[in-house]
C-alpha cells in the first residue's frame, strides 16, 4: 500500500543554462522552463513526478535571476514547495545539495531525492519502483545513484560500473567505478560487457549521511554552506543564501566531491525512459515520428523530408528534400544543423556571447515578476513593447533618465502613479511619462492588463531604471525626504 512506502523529500536543482538547446533555451530562460517534451515545462514535469505520496513537498534550489519564474511555474501546477533556496552565484551541485540537506534537516526530513529540473522521465512506474529500492538502501547508510541501462554506445554520458548486489537491499548494487565520457569504441565495449550504466545525475541518500560525508571529504565546503544557510534571509517565499559566505565556497560537483570518494556509493539500475535532453537529437529520439521518421512541433510543412527534427515556435517552417537535420525556429533566431552535429550548438552560443549579441541570453519576450515584456520593434531612438501585467501585480516605482514612455491600454484596467498622482486608464486610453518622472504601473483588475509601450530617447537599455519602491525584493535607491 502507498502508506507503507518510505517517505522521501525531493530536491529539485534548477541552475542549468541548457546552451545546447539554443535558440529556445537562453541563459535568462533556460530549458527547464520550456515545454519541450510535453505541454508542461521540464521543471513542472519534474515537480509533478514527485507531487504525491510518498514524497513530501519539494525543496527547490535556484539562482536569484530565475526565482520568480520558478515560483510562477510551480504555482501554475498547484505545487507548493517546502522551500525555494536562492544561490547568489553558481557553485555546482555539491554545495547546492549541501544547502538542500541543511534545509531538509531543519524541516525534520531524513531522505532526500536529488534530481535535475531539466531531464525527462517517461516511465513513472519504473521511476517510483527504483526510488523505493534506493530508499531502503539509503536508510542503511548508502548514497545511492541511479544508473540508466544503455541502449547504445552513447559518448555524451558518463558511465558507472556496477559491482555486486548489496546483501541488505535487493536490486541495489555497489559502485565499482565512475567513468568519464568514453570514445565510441570504449562505449561499445562497455555495452557489450553489460555492467556499465549511464550516470543519470539523480541521487538518493540521508541528508545527515551526505553532510557527514562532506565533512570528511571537504570540511571547508561544509562550513561555508552552513554559514551561508545560517545567515540566509527570508524574502517573500524565498530563502536568500548569504552572498559572501556562499561565494567563498569551492565549486565542485557531487560526483567528484562525494560519490567518487565515499565507500558507501551504491547504484540502482533502471530503465525509466530517461533522457537529459542534452541536445536537439535527444528530443528527436523521444519524439513521436511520422511515416518518414520526422518529428515536428508547431506550424511545420514537410515535403520529401526524412529523419528530421523540425520545430517552429513562431510562424510557418517549410522543409523540402532534406534528411537527418534539426531545424528550430523562434521569433528571433533559426538553427539549422545536421542531427549528428547538434552538440556543436554550444559553439554558436559562445560566439554570440563573444560578439555581444543578446540572442544568447534573452528572447524577445522577457519574463518579469509582474508579468512579461515583449519587444515588438526597435530602431535608433525608439522601440515598441507589449507589456502584460498579471492581475494584482505592480511594477516598481521608478524613473528613467534617458527615455520617455507612452502607454496605451489595449485591454484591462491600468492604475498609474505619476509623480505621486494616481490615474485609472481603461481600454483605448493612454498616458505619457516624460524623462525623469517617477512612475508606477499596476493592474488592479482580475484579468491580465495589456499595454503597448512606446519608448523614445537617447538610451533605451534596461539599466536606465532607478527604483524607489519594489514589491519583489529588487534593489532600490533610498528615497530622500526633506
Amino acid at each position: 500500500m502507498m502508506t507503507d512506502k518510505i517517505k522521501v523529500t525531493p530536491v529539485i536543482l534548477s541552475g542549468g543554462s541548457g546552451t545546447r538547446l539554443w535558440p529556445m533555451s537562453r541563459t535568462a530562460y533556460p530549458k527547464q522552463f520550456l515545454p519541450l517534451s510535453s505541454e508542461n515545462t521540464l521543471i513542472q514535469s519534474a515537480a509533478l513526478l514527485v507531487n504525491k505520496e510518498p514524497y513530501t513537498k519539494p525543496i527547490i534550489v535556484s539562482n536569484e535571476e530565475h526565482r520568480f519564474i520558478v515560483a510562477e511555474q510551480l504555482r501554475q501546477i498547484g505545487c507548493e514547495p517546502a522551500a525555494i533556496l536562492l544561490e547568489p552565484v553558481g557553485r555546482n551541485t555539491a554545495p547546492a545539495v549541501a544547502i538542500a540537506a541543511l534545509q531538509a534537516e531543519a524541516l525534520g526530513h531524513d531522505l532526500i531525492l536529488v534530481m535535475p529540473s531539466d531531464h525527462v522521465i517517461l516511465d513513472h512506474e519504473a521511476f517510483n519502483s527504483a526510488i523505493q529500492k534506493a530508499a531502503l538502501a539509503a536508510q542503511n547508510g548508502s548514497l545511492v545513484t541511479f544508473g540508466i541501462k544503455p541502449n547504445g554506445p552513447e559518448t555524451g554520458y558518463g558511465y558507472i560500473r556496477s559491482g555486486s548486489e548489496l546483501s541488505s537491499s535487493e536490486g541495489v548494487y555497489k559502485v565499482d567505478a565512475f567513468v568519464e565520457k568514453p570514445s565510441r569504441a570504449v562505449a561499445t565495449a562497455y555495452l557489450n560487457e553489460g555492467n556499465y550504466l549511464w550516470n543519470s545525475g539523480i541521487f538518493l541518500f540521508s541528508s545527515r549521511t551526505y553532510l557527514e560525508e562532506l565533512k570528511r571529504s571537504d570540511p571547508d565546503m561544509l562550513i561555508g554552506c552552513e554559514t551561508a544557510f545560517d545567515k540566509a534571509q527570508k524574502d517573500l517565499t524565498f530563502c536568500r543564501l548569504d552572498t559572501d559566505s556562499f561565494s567563498a565556497v569551492r565549486s565542485d560537483s557531487i560526483d567528484y566531491a562525494i560519490m567518487e570518494k565515499t565507500k558507501n556509493a551504491a547504484i540502482v539500475p533502471v530503465d525509466m525512459g530517461w533522457s537529459d535532453l542534452g541536445a536537439w537529437s535527444a528530443l528527436y529520439e523521444i519524439g513521436n515520428k511520422d511515416e518518414n521518421n520526422n518529428v515536428t512541433r508547431g506550424d511545420v510543412y514537410l515535403h520529401d523530408a526524412h529523419n528530421c527534427y523540425v520545430r517552429s515556435q513562431d510562424g510557418i517552417v517549410a522543409v523540402i528534400g532534406l534528411h537527418d537535420v534539426a531545424i528550430v525556429a523562434t521569433d528571433d533566431a533559426i538553427l539549422v544543423s545536421h542531427l549528428d552535429r547538434v552538440q556543436d550548438v554550444k559553439l554558436i552560443v559562445d560566439r554570440l556571447k563573444s560578439d555581444n549579441r543578446g540572442e544568447y541570453q534573452t528572447h524577445k519576450t522577457v519574463h518579469r515578476p509582474w508579468g512579461s515584456s515583449t519587444s515588438l520593434f526597435k530602431s535608433g531612438h525608439y522601440q515598441v513593447k507589449h507589456l502584460t501585467i498579471a492581475p494584482g501585480e505592480t511594477q516598481s516605482l521608478q524613473l528613467h533618465h534617458h527615455r520617455a514612455e507612452h502607454w496605451i491600454v489595449v485591454s484591462g484596467m491600468a492604475e498609474i502613479e505619476i509623480n505621486g498622482e494616481v490615474v485609472i486608464l481603461k481600454e483605448n486610453e493612454s498616458t505619457f511619462i516624460s524623462e525623469g518622472t517617477r512612475h508606477r504601473l499596476s493592474n488592479p483588475g482580475r484579468i491580465p492588463l495589456h499595454i503597448v509601450e512606446v519608448q523614445s530617447g537617447s538610451y533605451l537599455q534596461e539599466d536606465d531604471i532607478v527604483r524607489f519602491k519594489d514589491n519583489y525584493g529588487r534593489a532600490t535607491q533610498k528615497v530622500e525626504t526633506n
